[in-house]
């Protein structure tokens, strides 16, 4: 019988179930998070209960598992390698954990994990690593652990590999200011970096984590002021590349969002030089939502334009059409727009805009001085002058701007 100790000492194993007949009893939220992990495993899922969650029922509609609508049976388990019991009925879980046993089979039951023959562990995946921890069924208290010790392996605090990371070229998109909103997979990197070339909107508490002895080279371009030649970064990439150190390429935002990221793989790639591209969460969507504006709203809009403002409106070089802007019903986010926002709006107005759209300009988003100016096309960039914002800030206009922040 299952021992229902509470200090049995679980030996922990990864099964290989591809290919193999794993049964299911039970079709609520245990069951739904439990598919997922089989399925990826190659496991052929067979799922027995009367009712479903909609997302069981996907996954038996995508054919992915076989589901039977009923109660369990005596002789379901036949031919299975592994067995879960997640029903809401303690009678009908204790049965099958029987007949899971008298076919010598390991079965896990949800409602108690000490009266089950297996426990599932709390786990997750990093790097080709998979991470299992285990205590003995008490499941908060094994998620905690799971998940300090992937927070630890992706801050780069605990590595599991004392080699170096191969010479070449990151590009990471830091987000757009908070720290936290970098990806995990470029906070990795940079805890793995030799040397970072960091723009001025990359999140600077992200460079105080560093060790003494990464080389961080400042790449800022501060809008109309000095700036570090797109050519000179791209030469450094190479050449600390070359020296035999991975080099992390740290951005604000998103590298291919008017980043210049693609002409800096280019150049790399030109050199022979293996490049990793992190994408970032963009300014041009988190920095409204961070003010309370979405992007697109259901039967607001249907669309949203993100358009750089590096250029006056009739200046031989631009791409922008602005007299199509103008006709557009959804929204338009605008940015490095600031040291020209009259000139943007006057071509906008002029285009046939009415006077009367909402703006929200945002300054410093998500970040704790995050400043927000709400006014209307024909206001703007008074109202912003006044107010004394400047770069970097993010232009909002379209009706959704107008949308009063949840409370």
């Amino acid at each position: 019988m299952a021992d229902d100790r509470d200090d049995v000492d679980h030996y922990l194993v990864g099964l290989n179930l591809a290919g193999r007949r794993v049964v299911v009893v039970g079709g609520g939220s245990v069951a739904q998070r439990r598919l997922g992990l089989l399925l990826r495993a190659g496991a052929d899922v067979s799922v027995i209960s009367r009712a479903v969650t909609p997302a069981v029922e996907a996954f038996a509609d995508a054919g992915r598992i076989a589901l039977e609508r009923r109660d369990y049976r005596a002789g379901d388990l036949a031919d299975a390698w592994y067995v879960i019991a997640c029903t809401d009925e303690p009678d009908t879980n204790a049965a099958i954990v029987a007949e899971a046993e008298q076919a010598r089979v390991f079965c896990v039951r949800a409602d108690d994990a000490r009266l089950g023959t297996a426990v599932t562990p709390a786990t997750a995946r990093y790097d080709g690593l998979t991470i299992g921890v285990l205590a003995g069924g008490a499941h908060r208290r094994s998620a905690t652990a799971r998940t300090a010790l992937l927070e630890a392996l992706q801050s780069g605090v605990v590595t599991e590999d004392a080699t170096m990371p191969p010479a070449g070229v990151a590009l990471v998109g830091g987000g757009p200011g908070d720290p936290d909103l970098i990806t995990v997979r470029g906070r990795r990197l940079l805890a793995r970096a030799d040397v970072v070339v960091a723009d001025r909107l990359a999140p600077p508490e992200l460079l105080a984590e560093l060790g003494p002895e990464v080389e961080v080279i400042d790449a800022a371009k501060v809008p109309y002021g000095r700036a570090m030649a797109q050519q000179a970064i791209n030469d450094v990439l190479i050449d600390r590349a070359r020296a035999g150190k991975f080099v992390v390429r740290l951005k604000g935002g998103d590298p291919y969002v008017f980043g210049r990221g693609y002409e800096e793989l280019e150049a790399c790639a030109a050199a022979g030089l293996p490049v990793i591209v992190v994408p970032g969460v963009t300014s041009a969507i988190a920095v409204p939502a961070a003010a309370g504006v979405p992007v697109t709203h259901r039967g607001v809009t249907h669309e949203f334009v993100v358009v750089s403002g590096h250029l006056p409106p009739e200046h031989p070089e631009s791409l922008v059409d602005w007299a199509a802007l103008a006709r557009l019903s959804g929204t338009l986010v605008l940015l490095m727009a600031m040291e020209r926002l009259d000139q943007f709006a006057r071509a906008l107005l002029d285009g046939g805009k009415p006077a009367d759209t909402p703006v929200v300009v945002v300054q410093e988003g998500t970040l704790r001085d995050q400043r927000v100016v709400r006014a209307d096309l024909s206001t703007v960039a008074a109202q912003v002058r006044a107010a004394g914002l400047g770069p970097p800030a993010i232009v909002v206009i379209g009706p959704v701007a107008g949308m009063a922040p949840a409370q």
